[in-house]
């Protein structure tokens, strides 16, 4: 069966290029020119991955990553942002609402073929195993993907899952910043040392109490008490 992607994206032009490529590689394409129809698609087709722009009329793509993740239905879903935005602060923008990815225009076609298929190859790499990980009081589901705090469902985006699940595994151990992104995002990806922080920022966030499992190894990454 086909892949979906759903492209959200209001620039006709780009999204007849993605549509085109895409296509020809395999995938089933779904567009939506708006935020508004972008989060409907999304909600009744959970799609395999999205490819959502930034600037967009009406509800801009900051707006719709956050309500995405947000949504149990749609929190999960593999996310990557496609923006002319290259600062620094906007990527890490970008990350802190949920982002999985970030690629900046102008792009080639063929990257952002290789990054959606790496971020679909994560997915399903860390959803394969069908264990039950405890530490503490939290509760992971790979085959499900789903994580549970004190039996309260806690919703993560695929590359919080992924981080946690890591740390989970080597709980105790001391994990690179490199190690633990390549880890959740693979090494396809550039590391940046920012990039890990602001994830991890939000996964402990989210964990509530239980945040302070994860523990900052200052100068080295992060681990997982005992």
């Amino acid at each position: 069966m086909s892949r979906t992607i759903l492209v959200i994206d209001d620039e006709p032009e780009l999204v007849k290029l993605l549509d085109y490529n895409f296509t020809k590689a395999g995938y089933l394409v779904l567009c939506a020119k708006d935020g508004e129809n972008g989060l409907a698609a999304a909600r009744k087709h959970s799609p395999d991955a999205i490819i959502l722009d930034v600037m967009m009329p009406g509800l801009d793509g900051w707006e719709v990553c956050k309500r995405l993740r947000q949504d149990p239905a749609t929190s999960a879903l593999p996310l990557l942002m496609l923006t002319a935005k290259a600062e620094e602060g906007d990527r890490v923008l970008g990350l802190e609402l949920g982002a999985d990815d970030y690629v900046t225009k102008p792009f080639g076609v063929r990257e952002l073929l290789a990054r959606v298929k790496a971020l679909l190859r994560r997915s399903e790499v860390a959803s394969a195993s069908p264990e039950v990980i405890k530490t503490g009081k939290i509760v992971i589901d790979s085959s499900r993907r789903t994580v549970t705090v004190n039996s309260k469902p806690v919703a993560l985006t695929a590359t919080e899952f992924n981080l946690l699940k890591a740390l989970a595994e080597k709980e105790g151990r001391v994990i690179s910043r490199e190690d633990l992104l390549s880890l959740a995002r693979g090494d396809e990806v550039a590391v940046m040392d920012r990039t890990v922080d602001v994830h991890v920022a939000a996964l402990r966030k989210k964990l509530g109490k239980q945040g302070d499992m994860i523990e900052t190894v200052r100068g080295v990454g992060y681990r997982m008490k005992e």
